[in-house]
């Protein structure tokens, strides 16, 4: 299987995760502006799956080192398989709420409350189980994101003053979602051999975990997301008859923003292991940064909010470039 050999090679992976899994949210907002985030998500989680099958049939079947896809899969204990099914599971509740959040509160807000948080937590978690990096600086990146929250959560308070139609439960949502994706994971950690290049029985390779990690959102998504379907947090409840009447752009889009969150997956958990779990998932959940410009300055989902609403947002992003630089030279 593919090994990363060094640590800057690491960290650009962990950059590729950050551009992903800060970008994959445009694919809804791309789609038919009736097509509601409960059907695209069918879609979304599709092509989580068929990239996962894809990435582990190729770069986790070439190469020397570690052991290829399918006889990793062959001496696996069921007991790390679960793990990263359980990984796929807590994340799935989290990225749904996450969704759900994005369309009612927008991606300026969604993203650096709910990914800010599950930063703060995915780092904390990681780094107990895997101490790997100068803890001083770790956290000290860390606390100058907690600072960046603060901040954007005061801008979302100042626009929903001043504008009608805005809920506060996209807040909520954004913040139950934060608290569930810092834990997903870990899981999927726990489940591989800790050294690539040494592998050990029983214990899963990058590419096995993010497989069976897949499975676990595809088999969770049959009751999250039909329960979501049927009492969804905005709109009227939809049908599985109006799924197969979208259209084929509509469909696209949602495999397409999968695939596109499993790339930055992937890379995150094969840079792991020159990084550390803690530095990998902490550097690629700097997709905030990317997700907040998009909303910021694509989107313009501030565009009826106050001047000091918009220093306070510039603020807010070199908090996270400064904190997410912090977590790079922790190692």
């Amino acid at each position: 299987m593919f090994i990363i050999p060094t640590y800057t090679l690491a960290v650009l992976f962990c950059v590729v995760t950050m551009l992903c899994w800060g970008s994959w949210a445009n694919t809804q907002k791309l789609a038919a502006g009736h097509w509601r985030f409960e059907l695209f998500y069918w879609d979304y989680v599709l092509g989580i799956c068929i990239l996962a099958l894809l990435t582990a049939f190729t770069l986790g079947s070439s190469g020397t080192g570690g052991r290829p896809f399918l006889a990793d899969v062959a001496q696996a204990d069921q007991s790390n398989l679960f793990l990263a099914v359980l990984g796929g599971i807590v994340f799935n509740a989290a990225n749904i709420l996450l969704g759900a959040a994005t369309a009612i509160a927008g991606m300026a807000v969604a993203f650096p409350v709910g990914i800010g948080l599950a930063l703060v937590i995915g780092v904390v978690v990681n780094y107990l189980d895997a101490p790997v990096g100068n803890a001083t600086i770790l956290f000290g990146g860390v606390a100058l994101i907690v600072l960046a929250i603060l901040l954007n959560a005061n801008a979302y308070r100042k626009s929903v003053d001043r504008s009608t139609g805005v809920s506060t439960k996209g807040l909520v949502l954004a913040i139950v979602s934060g608290c569930l994706m810092g834990l997903f994971y870990k899981y999927v950690a726990q489940s591989m051999f800790p050294d690539f290049n040494r592998p050990e029985p029983g214990k899963l390779s990058p590419y096995t975990a993010v497989v069976f990690f897949s499975v676990g959102v595809l088999v969770s998504n049959l009751l999250f997301n039909t329960l979501l379907m049927l009492r969804p947090f905005v709109g009227k409840p939809v049908s599985y008859a109006d799924y197969f009447r979208g259209g084929l752009r509509n469909h696209l889009m949602g495999v397409l923003g999968g695939m596109i969150w499993c790339i930055g997956f992937a890379f995150s958990i094969i840079a792991s292991d020159q990084a550390g779990p803690a530095i990998s998932y902490g550097l690629g959940q700097g997709a905030t940064v990317v997700a907040a410009l998009w909303g910021i300055y694509v989107w313009r989902e501030f565009r009826n909010a106050p001047k000091s609403t918009y220093r306070i947002l510039n603020v807010m992003l070199l908090c996270y470039v400064a904190g997410l630089s912090l977590l790079i030279i922790a190692r």
